[in-house]
């Protein structure tokens, strides 16, 4: 009812006594429709999950080894094949030109290593001596304490005088020490590197290995790990150490390498390996079909028989790509 206590009309029912009945009643009908349309539309959004189209590119680099572990370095793109959650992709760019990096080279320089500590600046001068004008990187140690050169830099004479003034310490702050370096490299352009070394397995972290996993798929950041074996007195005899397993299994997600040496005069050649294979990685980029907000699995194929194929094995599928990604 109306104020005057008429009845109002239903919807689709005719105005009478006194207007355009064929006109409003029309009207009416339309604005009842649009109702009805809003109304089920409305329904829906509180019931179904929300999916965008992609918006984003997500880069993919990838290191090509043959059976004998030498790098394969002409591969065309036909021979790569990309899958998203199971579901193969177009690849949308692709180059094997080498790419610039940022990297944050971490080393352990806790008790167990008091007596390789030259020997280990010296193999990671082999790695800085590598770099290029347009890499940049950081030099840092991790022990009972955390430590960065400060900035960085691609002056390679700076990042080799900055390792004589890392300080050593007692207990292994393995993840926190992978965390502080990801810290480093937020907001960074391009491709992200973490050069990791230890000798033996976390002691001190606060850091959950779980969560630094977590961390490196979703803000894009390669790890590399070089773990050695070393032989130390502990205050009461002399033992062996062993590497973190888990340096193997976040080498492996993020689509860096792992080596674990047992010698000290391979630390040399391990990390100039490192920079050649950062020099002959492809880089691979797709266009996701969904961004939902989740981890996706990803896996990299390489068609060429003989060759395998090491690159990340899942990426956060956001809206909003990690700050400074490309």
């Amino acid at each position: 009812l109306d104020g005057a206590g008429n009845r109002r009309p239903k919807c689709g029912e005719a105005l009478r006594g006194g207007g355009p009945v064929a006109t409003l009643t029309g009207m009416t009908r339309l604005l009842c429709t649009l109702l009805a349309v809003v109304g089920s539309i409305a329904m829906l959004a509180g019931q179904q999950p929300t999916f965008r189209s992609a918006v984003r590119t997500v880069p993919v680099y990838a290191t090509a080894v043959d059976d004998s572990g030498r790098l394969v370095a002409d591969l065309a793109q036909d021979e790569f094949e990309i899958l998203d959650n199971g579901k193969a992709v177009t690849i949308s760019s692709f180059s094997n030109d080498p790419q610039p990096f940022t990297a944050v080279v971490m080393l352990d320089t806790s008790a167990s290593m008091t007596e390789h500590l030259k020997l280990l600046n010296q193999a990671t001068e082999q790695f800085l001596i590598r770099l290029l004008p347009v890499d940049r990187a950081q030099v840092g140690a991790f022990n009972d304490k955390l430590q960065l050169s400060g900035s960085f830099t691609s002056d390679r004479d700076e990042l080799i005088a900055a390792l004589d003034d890392l300080q050593f310490g007692n207990s292994t702050r393995l993840w926190d020490g992978l965390a502080f370096s990801i810290d480093a490299l937020q907001g960074v352009d391009g491709r992200k590197v973490v050069l990791l070394f230890t000798d033996g397995d976390d002691t001190a972290s606060k850091t959950r290995f779980g969560a630094i996993v977590d961390r490196a798929r979703d803000e894009e950041v390669m790890v590399y790990g070089i773990g050695l074996s070393v032989d130390f007195f502990n205050g009461l005899r002399r033992v062996r150490s062993r590497p973190d397993r888990n340096l193997r299994r976040i080498a492996e997600e993020t689509g860096g390498g792992s080596f674990e040496l047992q010698k000290t005069d391979l630390l040399a050649s391990t990390f100039t390996r490192v920079s050649q294979e950062l020099r002959s990685q492809y880089l691979l980029a797709f266009a996701p079909e969904t961004l939902d907000g989740k981890p996706h699995k990803l896996e990299v194929r390489g068609k060429r028989p003989g060759v395998t194929i090491r690159a990340r094995k899942s990426y956060s599928a956001a809206v909003e790509a990690p700050p400074g990604s490309r």
